[in-house]
Parts: C-alpha cells; sequence; structure tokens
C-alpha cells in the first residue's frame, strides 16, 4: 500500500521590483527554495533630471552621498554630467545590494562605507552604527559650515518621498546639514487579470509572499483588492514590516534574514 503523493514544497514569491526579484528568485531556487518573481513595485526613470544634474555639481562638498537603495545607485550614476570627475567623497549605503551597485558604476571601493554582509538587518540603523565615529569626528572637527550628507532616494507616483527620514533625523540631530534629492519613480505595476488571479490562488495554497518592502502589500492590495489576507502567510524582511503585514490582516506572517543564504536556511526551517 503506497501513502499519499507528497506535496510539492510551497513556493514563496518574491515581491521586489522587477530586476531585484528575478535575481532574488533565482538566487533563492539555487539554495533550494522553489520561488517566482512576481514584483510589485515599478521602477521608472523621472521625466526630468535637472535636479539630479545640480545635485551632482556639489557633491565633493559632502561629507557623504547615502544611497537608501540600488536603484538610487543606478539612476543618480546615470544622472552624472559628462566630464564630471569620480566621486571623491564618501558614499554610504545600507546593504550588500547597494554597495555591489556603487562598485559597478566605479564608485571607489575605500570610500564606501556599508553594514557588514552578514548583519542581522540591512537598515538605516545598521548603516548608522557603521558611520556614527565618522560623522562625530567631522562635526567636532567642524569650524565653521555644518557638515552635509546628501541622500538619494525614490518618490512615489505622486512625487512624496519614499522611505523613512530616521536617518535624516538622526544626522540632524548631531549637527549636520541633510539633503535630499529623487532619483527615480516607486510605483504600482499594471497587473494583468492573469497576475491579479495568481495573486488570488497564492493567497490559499500555501505560498509564502516574500517582502522587503511594505509598500509592496500596500500595492498588491491597490492593484487587486479583495483578496483573503487572513488566508495568506507572509514573510518579512524586517520587524517593522512583519508589523506592518500583521496589522493589515495577514493571516500568518514570518520574520526572515535580510541575508540571501541565512534567509534561505530560514525559510527551508518553517513549517
Amino acid at each position: 500500500m503506497t501513502g499519499a503523493p507528497e506535496l510539492p514544497p510551497p513556493r514563496v514569491i518574491v515581491t521586489r521590483p522587477e530586476r531585484e526579484a528575478m535575481a532574488w528568485a533565482q538566487g533563492l531556487r539555487a539554495l533550494g527554495v522553489h520561488s517566482e518573481p512576481f514584483p510589485l513595485i515599478e521602477i521608472a526613470a523621472l521625466p526630468d533630471v535637472a535636479q539630479l544634474a545640480q545635485a551632482w555639481q556639489v557633491v565633493p562638498h559632502h561629507l557623504a552621498v547615502m544611497f537608501v537603495s540600488a536603484n538610487a545607485v543606478r539612476f543618480f550614476m546615470a544622472a552624472r554630467p559628462e566630464g564630471l570627475a569620480v566621486p571623491s567623497c564618501r558614499a554610504w549605503s545600507t546593504g550588500p545590494g547597494t554597495q555591489a551597485a556603487l562598485l559597478a558604476t566605479g564608485w571607489p571601493a575605500a570610500l564606501i562605507d556599508s553594514p557588514d554582509e552578514k548583519s542581522a538587518q540591512f537598515d538605516s540603523e545598521a548603516l548608522w552604527a557603521v558611520v556614527a565615529g565618522q560623522v562625530q569626528a567631522v562635526v567636532a572637527a567642524a569650524v565653521h559650515a555644518k557638515p552635509s550628507v546628501l541622500i538619494v532616494r525614490g518618490a512615489d507616483a505622486h512625487g512624496q518621498l519614499a522611505g523613512r527620514d530616521w536617518l535624516a533625523l538622526q544626522l540632524e540631530s548631531e549637527g549636520l546639514q541633510v539633503f535630499q534629492v529623487v532619483a527615480y519613480v516607486r510605483q504600482a505595476p499594471e497587473l494583468t487579470p492573469e497576475q491579479c488571479r495568481r495573486a488570488r490562488q497564492a493567497m490559499t495554497d500555501g505560498s509564502r509572499w516574500l517582502f522587503s518592502s511594505s509598500e509592496a502589500a500596500q500595492l498588491l492590495l491597490q492593484t487587486c483588492p479583495d483578496l483573503p489576507l487572513g488566508q495568506a502567510r507572509a514573510l518579512a524582511t524586517h520587524p517593522r514590516i512583519a508589523q506592518r503585514l500583521r496589522a493589515s490582516g495577514w493571516g500568518r506572517v514570518d520574520t526572515v534574514p535580510a541575508d540571501l543564504q541565512a534567509q534561505a536556511e530560514s525559510i527551508k526551517s518553517l513549517a
């Protein structure tokens, strides 16, 4: 007598922007995790890059340029005016993906500050732990003008800055000037009826939705309303994201590491 056929392991649905979702899903599959990309944030260029060009003119005068994501790096570097020298100030990144993007665009490795690739979290707090001493030393040595930091980030479809202001507030409290510039737009993708049917199916078939941004979960509901969240399972790469998912009504939410290898191991250990 044979037992019931073994069910295939549930899939992990990667909700990052398309470029990152494809790479992350491929990485998880290589580590033995069934996964599929399902981009829920669309990244678009700005219609006018004049402000980026202006920001580039004063880059050498900043203590550092902080990039919130690899996309911030790509769009900012693409807007560098022709003939402008390779940056000579420091670059701050919150994680290995952003750091890799900086290296790929030619930012000198010796000038990049980023949390260790094995860090438990990749966020503003982790970056601050790396650069706090640097900031405090520069502020203490300043005689006249306040040192400054430029934060390069995205905006939503309405032009509102996307992301948290924690680091900006922390820097200002230490006596720095903070300037911010938008390098790209984050917006809801146009999902097809078939994609919405897949989303509805994935709410109840044991799939695990992987979120590295609570914005992605909001855009999912915006584009495919009335999904049965109470029956769905989600994975969050940060406790703040997990908290927001639970508050939105997701049935089960587990927190997993942000690092790919550790994340795959954590996912495979979940019941």
